[in-house]
């Protein structure tokens, strides 16, 4: 599965974005059942960030966001993230 989150961010806090992003994806590698994961930058609206991160199944992915250390250094980034849908099964797994 994927979870996909994205953000809108102020140009002037860019820099201290990206760093938290990169410690959430830290975090969430550490976790049973992460696959890979990537964040990045839009190209045409430089305010929109995403974080994808690629899960071996979605029990995996909910556990992952249960665990103590997900909880005090990602739940708060994620609870940034702009309010859509963001769970998706991968087509390659089927």
């Amino acid at each position: 599965m994927l979870a996909i989150a994205r953000f809108s961010v102020p140009l002037s806090d860019a820099g201290q974005f990206q760093a938290q992003l990169e410690a959430a994806r830290g975090a969430l590698s550490e976790c049973a059942g992460y696959l890979d994961g990537e964040s990045g930058q839009n190209l045409d609206d430089s305010t929109l960030w995403v974080l994808m991160t690629k899960w071996a199944n979605v029990g995996s992915y909910r556990r992952a966001l249960s665990s103590t250390k997900v909880k005090m250094e990602v739940i708060p980034l994620l609870a940034q993230a702009l309010d859509e849908p963001g769970a998706y099964e991968n087509s390659q797994s089927q």
